[in-house]
């Protein structure tokens, strides 16, 4: 015989509390509107009874399922279990839950899973896949779907981000090396096509602007991607072009790992020959030898403010839109020092 599955009855049979009270206690939103006490007797019973909320049932009452769609571009990229730790702790704290969904770059893929997920009946998305111009971002807007990109931003200024202010932590790493007497300054950028490539390029070349440096003394050169392997090719480049650079500032940290990889095929050793500073400050940058010098991102700090905003703009769908930018730190290793004579 199969056991009938406990309901919102049966535990207020068994507490001896009106019905209403107990559909109070099993919602986080009104479980404030019952005394401690009571609440906590109640969920002890619910417990004991094997009580499962119904979740579908709860949604066609209330037009909420207190879930929110979290797309992630590639979770094993160190960058982003940080922001998702702090999305669902924000989250919890106001009964909601995420659902993750993790994708590449594909315009199309990313239309097939957002609409997998509006539906499941999501409430609202945070989308860490937003590109400057991003046709995806454009369709959620027009379907009016509550939406918040978090560490990338589209540029149409009509969904509400949280990123780092990248302006600032180019600042940061460029004023560093300067004040270490470098001046042949190299930049390895990120993909123009994402925010985060596009402003810390920007953030890097006004620095350099603002500091009085010839322009012929600066090279920058794209990186194909966010990874080590492209790190690599990219600093080979750029020392072919600019074989005087004395220091890199990258704008991400596992492309700076790959210049390492490039100094060891060169011979040429860091910071002696070439000082290299990265961006992030992902786990384990610490550890690498040398230890790397860095501009460390605020990505729980992220997901949290992200969390907030997007049961805001569910809240209030006249909520403003709002762009965020948290402010970064350098965080100083071994990786950089005073140039050598050449």
């Amino acid at each position: 015989m199969t056991n009938k599955a406990a309901t919102l009855s049966d535990v207020a049979r068994a507490t001896g509390v009106h019905l209403s009270t107990v559909s109070r206690v099993m919602n986080p939103d009104t479980r404030g509107m019952v005394s401690a006490e009571v609440a906590k007797r109640i969920l002890a019973e619910a417990r004991r009874l094997g009580y499962r909320a119904n979740r579908a049932a709860s949604t066609l009452v209330t037009r909420k399922s207190n879930i929110i769609g979290v797309v992630l571009p590639d979770i094993t990229n160190p960058v982003f279990p940080p922001i998702l730790t702090g999305i669902e702790e924000g989250l919890r704290k106001h009964g909601y839950q995420a659902i993750v969904a993790n994708v590449g770059a594909d315009e199309e893929e990313q239309r097939v899973v957002i609409n997998l997920l509006l539906g499941q009946q999501v409430d609202g998305l945070i989308l860490a896949t937003a590109r400057r111009h991003d046709p995806v971002v454009k369709m959620c807007v027009e379907q009016r779907v509550p939406l918040v990109t978090v560490n990338r931003r589209d540029e149409t200024g009509t969904a509400s981000c949280v990123i780092s202010d990248d302006g600032h932590g180019m600042r940061l790493a460029v004023q560093h090396l300067l004040a270490l007497g470098h001046r042949h300054i190299g930049h390895i950028a990120g993909l123009d096509s994402l925010s985060t490539g596009h402003f810390r390029r920007l953030g890097f070349l006004a620095a350099v602007e603002a500091s009085g440096i010839d322009p012929r003394q600066v090279a920058v050169c794209e990186s194909s991607g966010h990874t080590r392997e492209c790190g690599k090719a990219a600093l080979l480049e750029l020392l072919r072009r600019a074989p005087l650079t004395t220091a890199v500032v990258t704008g991400n940290d596992l492309v700076a790992i790959g210049c390492y990889d490039a100094l060891a095929e060169l011979g040429l050793r860091c910071p002696e020959d070439l000082s290299i500073v990265g961006h992030n400050d992902v786990p384990f940058m610490d550890m690498v030898r040398p230890p790397l010098t860095t501009v460390r991102i605020r990505h729980h700090g992220m997901g949290v403010e992200a969390a907030r905003l997007i049961l805001q703009t569910i809240e209030r769908r006249d909520a403003p839109v709002l762009d965020i930018r948290l402010k970064p730190e350098l965080v100083v290793r071994e990786s950089s020092a005073a140039p050598q004579l050449r």
